[in-house]
């Protein structure tokens, strides 16, 4: 068994913004969660991702994340999406 993760971030509107991309692959321990992902993009990203991530929801693999206690899988995809406004 590997000893780390490899998973895409997608980011979605003021995520996007935030973050500067679009999306990017990015490597955890195994054993990570979504909280540990989005730690190291806010940590990879600054103060002004991480203020974003706050009011984000997440998808896994398409799948709404209902605990950011999830495990992460290798090769996962990760979509970021902050509240969306508008009708």
């Amino acid at each position: 068994m590997s000893d780390k993760v490899t998973i895409q971030v997608r980011y979605f509107a003021g995520a996007r913004a935030a973050a500067g991309i679009q999306e990017e692959h990015i490597a955890l321990p195994a054993g990570a969660t979504v909280a540990d992902a989005a730690k190291a993009v806010a940590e990879r990203h600054g103060d002004k991702l991480s203020g974003v991530l706050t009011a984000c929801s997440f998808l896994l693999d398409g799948i709404a994340v209902r605990s950011h206690a999830a495990r992460l899988s290798d090769g996962t995809q990760l979509d970021v999406l902050p509240p969306f406004a508008g009708g």
